[in-house]
């Protein structure tokens, strides 16, 4: 699934990091967490040089926080006033964030999904999973990945066909 004008004010080029709440958060959760980035958006610095930020909410479960340092990169220091604003946000709001971990994917129905990987391995041996369940992968690094679809895809497409032995399904 592309999300080519995602971040439409940001460069391909922005970092980009992947957020997943262990459940779909309530609307005013979502609401809050979006007015909780907004103030810090606003006041984003690294190292003395703006930071242009955004937030996105997918599904109410996968939050995109994406950043661009005009002329520069993100510092690390930067990077992790922004961890802190989410952390903080998910403590008040009462947010799970899923351990890097877990396997998020989506169902037959199309809602998000997660579990472990040798719950994974089971549902791809049950045929719950096939080649054609698209699956998040959370570690892309930048808005043109998230563009590109790398984000979501279906598992024939990712690492996960390898892993999982998913390259035998036939594709839709």
């Amino acid at each position: 699934m592309q999300q080519g004008n995602i971040f439409s004010d940001l460069p391909d080029d922005a970092r980009c990091w992947v957020y997943v709440a262990d459940e779909p958060l309530a609307e005013s959760t979502v609401e809050a967490l979006r007015s909780r980035a907004q103030s810090f958006l606003g006041t984003w610095q690294s190292h003395g040089r703006t930071v242009i930020g955004a937030m996105e909410v997918l599904d109410k479960q996968i939050v995109l926080l994406a950043a661009n340092v005009e002329g520069g990169d993100i510092s690390g220091c930067g990077i992790d006033k922004s961890v802190h604003m989410v952390e903080q946000a998910a403590r008040e709001l009462g947010i799970s964030w899923l351990p890097a971990l877990r396997i998020v994917y989506r169902d037959a129905d199309g809602h998000v999904q997660h579990c472990s990987r040798s719950e994974f391995k089971a549902r791809v041996e049950d045929a719950t999973v096939t080649s054609n369940t698209h699956v998040f992968d959370p570690t892309v690094q930048s808005v043109g990945d998230v563009r590109e679809g790398q984000l979501e895809q279906p598992a024939r497409q990712s690492w996960h066909s390898t892993v999982f032995d998913l390259t035998d399904s036939v594709p839709a």
